[in-house]
């Protein structure tokens, strides 16, 4: 599964503002945000703020690093059948 992932500012509301958009097939799949310094041992790790379709419902804990985040999205998305186009 290629995603691609665009650097985007997330209104959370909190100090963790640095975020990532992720397009799969050029669709946005999820929105990642990472973690800052008020996580202690947490910062810098990426949460899954908001994921679409197979994404939607499966709140992971927070990921170690970027590429924990990406290969869990593959994952995900690969295990679903590809959706038809409109």
């Amino acid at each position: 599964m290629d995603l691609t992932l665009q650097p985007v500012r997330v209104r959370t509301g909190s100090e963790d503002e640095r975020g990532l958009l992720v397009f799969a097939g050029g669709a946005l799949a999820a929105v990642l945000v990472c973690l800052s310094d008020a996580y202690g041992d947490e910062a810098g790790s990426w949460f899954l703020e908001a994921g679409f379709g197979p994404l939607a419902s499966h709140q992971p804990a927070a990921f170690a690093d970027l590429d924990a985040a990406q290969t869990w999205i593959a994952r995900r998305l690969a295990a679903e059948p590809s959706p038809r186009p409109p």
